[in-house]
């Protein structure tokens, strides 16, 4: 599937570090290094716009390496970027270690995954089929 991109950071296009990858990492299209106190949040420009086909969303999640080596996430995860949506690529990052963290120009901060998704119609009911797990929730399936 081709996806139409405008790209007005000086880095490559995202892209899959390896051929069974689901996610593209995005880079951090700042022009000096940012620094996260403990707690801080920052919204982080990629300088990328996108035009998705209907029926197909972006989903913005955390990469691993930056949550596992300096407690960096991302807020609104995963984060929802609509077919009709036509605006630059933000990154909501969030400094959830006790140290400060350093964000630098170019440096990959999430990763983008493009998946189907379908509309539905609600059906007003009384009642809903029975399920071996029914109403419990929250821990309710573990032993």
């Amino acid at each position: 599937m081709k996806v139409k991109i405008i790209n007005r950071s000086p880095y490559s296009l995202p892209d899959y570090a390896t051929p069974l990858s689901a996610g593209m990492d995005l880079r951090a299209n700042i022009p000096d290094s940012i620094t996260l106190q403990p707690l801080e949040r920052a919204l982080i420009p990629t300088g990328l716009y996108i035009e998705l086909p209907p029926g197909y969303e972006a989903q913005i999640r955390p990469r691993s390496g930056l949550a596992v080596k300096k407690g960096i996430g991302i807020l609104n995860s995963p984060g929802t970027i609509d077919a009709d949506y036509r605006g630059e690529i933000g990154i909501i990052m969030v400094n959830l270690s006790s140290n400060a963290v350093e964000i630098n120009p170019g440096e990959r901060i999430a990763q983008m995954v493009v998946a189907a998704h379908e509309h539905i119609e609600w059906e007003t009911t009384a009642k809903l089929d029975h399920t071996e797990r029914g109403e419990g929730g929250f821990g309710s399936t573990g032993h």
